[in-house]
């Protein structure tokens, strides 16, 4: 295990930065490292982000649950400043990856909050170690193979989902931001909530060597497999035991969110954030650490 000043290597541009009781560490995952924040003490919660962005997203809602919490903030795998190894994007096989970065941390147990892929990975630590996932909130996306995915892949603003190869990389190399406005734009309630300085941020962090790469042609091209795969868990697991939370913006999943998660979890309930698309912390962040704090902590 590794550690490393919190802001080491960091894109030139920046969001807010975490409080300074935050630490960073290159943790070992199979075949390579990811880039871990740890900072607080209490009862841990481990937030997992999604594309477009990467685990600085969090901030916002790391910044009042460390007054009382442990929290722990990976970049997934090929994200972020986390290592770029060339398979093993499965989310069956990167959730196992996340218990192992808990084990190293010695944390039994932990709260999950979850947004876009992370909820992907979210599912599959839940339901392969239903034991140490104590409470789960998810954010405005579904799961692979279950629900309504299969009639979402046929919604036009997912065309991405297939979006890869490499003359689709040659295409996108030094166009990382045009990229990338594409999604804050369409997919967001209000476009300017996501100012240039954060979407400059996550630009230069996805122009990093074989970020693209590994968000196409990794997390996104084992979308089939972890269909299988969650089907598999959901059918030898049953449904998952533990409170969720599923929240969605009003101009995104909204409302049906409650419903996503109602095919894999027993006791959902829902949240809808107002005035926001898809990227709930960048668009309404206030509000989403309004409703997530109360569940994590009551």
């Amino acid at each position: 295990m590794l550690t490393v000043p919190l802001f080491a290597s960091r894109a030139a541009a920046e969001t807010r930065p975490f409080p300074n009781s935050f630490h960073a560490q290159e943790m070992p995952v199979s075949d390579g490292t990811q880039y871990v924040r740890v900072g607080g003490q209490g009862p841990a919660v481990l937030l997992l982000h999604g594309f477009g962005d990467t685990g600085d997203m969090w901030e916002p809602l790391a910044e009042v649950l460390v007054k009382n919490h442990m929290v722990i903030v990976p970049d997934l795998r090929g994200m972020g400043l986390s290592s770029h190894p060339e398979s093993g994007y499965e989310k069956a096989a990167q959730a196992r990856d996340i218990a192992a970065i808990l084990d190293q941390l010695k944390i039994q147990k932990v709260a999950l909050i979850t947004h876009d892929i992370g909820n992907m990975v979210g599912y599959a630590l839940a339901a392969q170690f239903p034991d140490r996932v104590t409470k789960w909130v998810a954010m405005d996306a579904p799961l692979p193979g279950l629900g309504t995915w299969y009639a979402q892949l046929t919604n036009p603003k997912l065309w991405h989902f297939n979006f890869r190869g490499p003359d689709t990389e040659r295409l996108v190399a030094g166009r990382e931001r045009i990229l990338l406005d594409r999604f804050y734009n369409d997919l967001s309630a209000n476009p300017a909530a996501i100012d240039d300085q954060t979407r400059d941020h996550y630009a230069a962090l996805y122009a990093r060597p074989n970020a693209i790469h590994d968000a196409f042609s990794g997390q996104f091209a084992a979308f089939l497999q972890d269909g299988e795969d969650n089907k598999e868990l959901l059918a030898k697991t049953g449904k998952l035991p533990m409170p969720v939370l599923a929240i969605g913006g009003d101009h995104s999943f909204g409302a049906s969110m409650q419903s996503e998660l109602a095919y894999v979890a027993s006791n959902v309930q829902g949240a809808v954030i107002t005035n926001s698309g898809h990227w709930i912390m960048e668009e309404q962040p206030q509000q989403a650490v309004s409703i997530i704090v109360p569940f994590i902590e009551k």
